[in-house]
C-alpha cells in the first residue's frame, strides 16, 4: 500500500481550508453567547453576522435570508416539511428523498432522462388540481454524476402553477455562480464542509416573505426560525470557506481541464469504460465513470490500497451493497450502475495527484496482452501520464 495518499473525494467532503481553521481557532476564545446583550455577547453576535454576510454573498442572497443549520441534511429536511404535495426526482440525494418519503405528503415523481437531467417537461401531463400546499424540489447539481439540473425550468413551471421551489445547492455552491434572486427559488440548501469549511454546519436560505414552520423550536435564535445557541466557531469557519469558494469560481476552467485530463487518461488505459453524463452540462470537478464487469465497491477498495481515495456513489450511502439509485433512475442497466465510481476534484488537486490516480488505475487494471489497439504493459503506459502539462 502506498504511503502517499491522494484525495479524489471532494464531493463527499472537502479538506478543511487553512483559512477556515485559523478563523475558527481565533473564535474559540469568544466567551459570549450570541443572544446576550453584553459586550461579550455582542462580539459573538458580530462574528455570526459577518459569517452570515459571507454565505449570503456566495449565493447572491440577502443576509437576513440565511438561516444556519447543522448541515444540508437538516436544511433539506426542514425545507420539505409541511407540504401536501412534493414533486421530486429519483436522482435526488437521500437527504431529500428520505424526508420526503416520511413527510406524509403526496409524492409526484419527476422522471430523469438517460442524459441524467430531470424531465420538467414531463410534468405538463400531470393533473395539477387539488395539490394543496405544494413544492418542487430539484438539486442544482447531482452529487454522483455532477450533472447540472434545469432549476430555472423548474421555477418557470412552478410559477405557472402556484408551486414553491426548493433546490439543494450543496454540490453547486462554489462550482457554478449562484444568484438567489435571479434563480427565483424559495428555499436553497447549503453545506459548509463541501466548500472546505467545518463539518456539522450548513444553511437554509429562505426567500424573504416565504414562511415555513421551524424544524427546531424552543428559543428565539435565527429570528425564531431555528432554536438553539449558534455554533459560533463552526459558523465562522463556514463564512471563511464561503468567501474563498466564491474566489474559486475564477478558476473553474482550470478545474474542468484537470477533470477532462483524468477522463481521457482513464479511458485510454481502459477503453471499455463509460463516462456517465459526458454529453450533459456538469460541474467542473466531477467525473462518474463505469468499468463494465467490475464492482464499484471492489474498485474503491483496490484504489484505496494504492493510496487513492474515490467513492462509489454518495458517501452518505457507504456500506450499502447495491447499485446507485441515481444511475438506476437514469435508466442505466443494473450491471453498469454497480460498476460506476465517482472521482471528484478540488482547487488544490495537482498534476501529481492526477498522475497518481492514473498509476493506481493502471495497477488495478493490471497488464494486458499486446493485441492490436491495446494499451500495452505497465512500463509502456506509465510515461504517457508523467508528462501532463503543468497548469492544466
Amino acid at each position: 500500500m502506498s504511503a502517499q495518499r491522494t484525495y479524489f473525494d471532494w464531493n463527499a467532503s472537502a479538506p478543511l481550508r487553512p483559512e477556515a481553521r485559523e478563523a475558527m481557532v481565533a473564535t474559540m476564545d469568544a466567551a459570549g453567547n450570541p443572544s446576550s446583550v453584553h459586550t461579550e455577547g455582542r462580539h459573538a453576535r458580530d462574528l455570526v453576522e459577518t459569517a452570515r454576510e459571507q454565505v449570503a454573498v456566495l449565493v447572491g442572497a440577502n443576509p437576513a435570508e440565511v438561516v444556519f443549520t447543522s448541515g444540508a441534511t437538516e436544511a433539506n429536511a426542514w425545507a420539505l416539511g409541511g407540504w401536501d404535495t412534493i414533486f421530486l426526482s429519483g436522482i435526488e440525494h437521500e437527504s431529500v428523498r428520505a424526508p420526503a418519503k416520511i413527510s406524509g405528503a403526496r409524492l409526484v415523481d419527476i422522471p430523469a432522462g438517460p442524459e441524467g437531467r430531470a424531465r420538467i417537461d414531463a410534468l405538463a401531463r400531470f393533473e395539477m388540481d387539488a395539490l394543496g400546499r405544494a413544492v418542487v424540489t430539484l438539486q442544482m447539481a447531482n452529487n454522483e454524476t455532477g450533472i447540472l439540473q434545469p432549476v430555472t425550468e423548474a421555477v418557470s413551471f412552478a410559477r405557472q402553477h402556484g408551486l414553491s421551489v426548493h433546490t439543494d445547492a450543496t454540490q453547486a455552491a462554489g462550482r457554478v455562480p449562484i444568484d438567489f434572486v435571479d434563480l427565483g427559488v424559495d428555499l436553497l440548501s447549503l453545506s459548509s464542509h463541501k466548500l472546505g469549511g467545518p463539518k456539522g454546519v450548513g444553511a437554509l436560505v429562505i426567500r424573504d416573505g416565504v414562511t415555513i414552520a421551524p424544524l427546531i423550536a424552543g428559543g428565539g435564535q435565527e429570528r425564531r426560525r431555528r432554536a438553539g445557541t449558534e455554533n459560533v466557531a463552526a459558523i465562522v469557519g463556514f463564512g471563511a470557506a464561503a468567501s474563498l469558494a466564491l474566489n474559486d469560481l475564477e478558476t473553474v476552467g482550470d478545474l474542468a481541464a484537470r477533470r477532462d485530463a483524468i477522463e481521457r487518461g482513464l479511458i485510454e488505459l481502459v477503453p471499455e469504460c463509460v463516462v456517465i453524463g459526458q454529453s450533459s452540462p456538469r460541474i467542473a470537478n466531477t467525473l462518474c465513470i463505469a468499468w463494465p464487469g467490475k464492482s464499484a465497491e471492489t474498485m474503491v477498495i483496490k484504489l484505496d490500497l494504492e493510496g487513492v481515495a474515490v467513492s462509489a456513489g454518495s458517501a452518505c450511502s457507504s456500506g450499502k451493497v447495491g447499485s446507485s439509485h441515481v444511475l438506476e433512475a437514469m435508466g442505466l442497466a443494473a450491471d453498469m450502475a454497480k460498476s460506476a465510481i465517482r472521482v471528484s476534484l478540488g482547487p488544490t488537486t495537482s498534476d501529481r495527484d492526477i498522475q497518481r490516480l492514473l498509476a493506481a488505475w493502471l495497477a488495478v487494471r493490471g497488464p494486458r496482452s499486446m493485441e492490436r489497439g491495446s494499451i500495452g504493459t505497465q512500463d509502456q503506459v506509465r510515461p504517457r501520464f508523467e508528462r501532463i502539462p503543468e497548469g492544466v
